[in-house]
């Protein structure tokens, strides 16, 4: 049954206004299909030589995932994977285009920046030399995987999270940023986070995202789930295509609020001061991981050596460079990244 007889008025949009708000429409439009975008400029990251987090060694076994971000261990030895993007002289990366401080395209330069976006850049560095030898495309977060299947891309660096279902069908880097679950509201709503006030709430999430797989495990009652009538689908989707197509119908007046990942919500709150994190801290615990085919061994180890050496440097490496450059202002207070755990089987 469709719940558009329920549905309140759409008097305008929060926050951006409506020029802003159909201009933020027209770009989730744009990255539901995978676009090659151009990259000129800078963007090499450097940093200090000393220093760096603890690093963890986990057992495992071929038949168990008890540690998910558990990773190769670092290696510069090229392979068949590093031998084609080699060859190609181009390393091609699946980016978001539209979350603010993690890859999102400048109006004003119409360049591609943000704290994933220069970690490519580092990935580019290492294997080709140049930190501008990068293919970037725009991929939706439910396309994510299948553009590593179908050798869209090399690499995934997209705020994507390390787990167990997804090392059934990608490989992953170690883990580059610590992130978590969080609901996304209006500053005026009585939504208190990921509780009971979400009773009877229609709540966005996007497809094949942690966040829907939380409201899966546990709704409190929330709506999250489209509706279907037999005939047409309802106007009001709940589960859509990319992350910032749930910030826009929060806008519009379509969801009461949005569960995802802390780190991209802080960027959507600074963009829209009309909106808020809701919940005193995330109520999961996740690691964004670099993705890659699965089996893609020599990629891998090459990406866990270019963050080895990404990390190093204290206050002054390239990871914290970056976080103080893009994330800092919404999630302050993160010391380093998390520590790497390689396999030792």
């Amino acid at each position: 049954m469709s719940r558009s007889k329920d549905r309140p008025g759409r008097g305008g949009l929060r926050g951006w206004g409506g020029v802003t708000g159909m201009a933020a429409a027209c770009a989730v439009t744009a990255a539901l299909t995978l676009l090659p975008l151009a990259h000129h400029g800078d963007g090499a990251a450097g940093g200090g030589t000393s220093g760096g987090g603890a690093v963890t060694a986990v057992q495992t076994r071929a038949e168990e995932c008890t540690e998910p971000e558990a990773s190769l261990p670092a290696s510069g030895d090229d392979g068949p994977n590093i031998d084609t993007i080699k060859q190609r002289g181009k390393l091609i990366a699946g980016v978001d285009q539209n979350s603010f401080r993690w890859g999102y395209r400048n109006p004003e330069s119409r360049e591609l920046e943000g704290f994933d976006i220069d970690l490519v850049r580092a990935i580019a560095k290492d294997i080709l030399g140049d930190p501008n030898a990068v293919i970037f495309r725009a991929i939706p977060t439910n396309q994510r995987i299948a553009a590593l299947e179908n050798d869209r891309v090399d690499v995934v660096v997209r705020t994507m999270t390390i787990n167990c279902k997804r090392l059934e069908q990608v490989s992953f880097s170690t883990a580059y940023f610590q992130a978590g679950q969080q609901v996304l509201a209006p500053k005026d709503s009585a939504i208190t986070g990921y509780d009971s006030s979400l009773k009877g709430k229609r709540v966005c999430s996007a497809e094949g995202s942690t966040a829907y797989e939380a409201l899966e495990k546990k709704s409190f009652g929330a709506l999250y789930k489209d509706d279907y009538d037999g005939t047409e689908r309802d106007p009001d989707l709940l589960t859509v295509p990319n992350q910032l197509d749930c910030l826009v119908r929060l806008q519009l007046g379509e969801v009461d609020a949005v569960v995802t990942d802390n780190a991209l919500a802080a960027g959507q709150a600074a963009q829209d001061p009309a909106v808020e994190l809701k919940g005193k801290a995330p109520f999961t615990t996740e690691y964004y991981g670099v993705a890659t085919k699965k089996g893609a061994n020599d990629l891998v180890a090459r990406v866990n050596k270019v963050l080895v050496d990404y990390r190093v440097g204290g206050a002054n490496s390239p990871w914290m460079t970056s976080y103080q450059e893009w994330l800092a202002a919404g999630l302050p207070g993160i010391k380093g990244p998390p520590a790497p755990k390689y396999r030792t089987d």
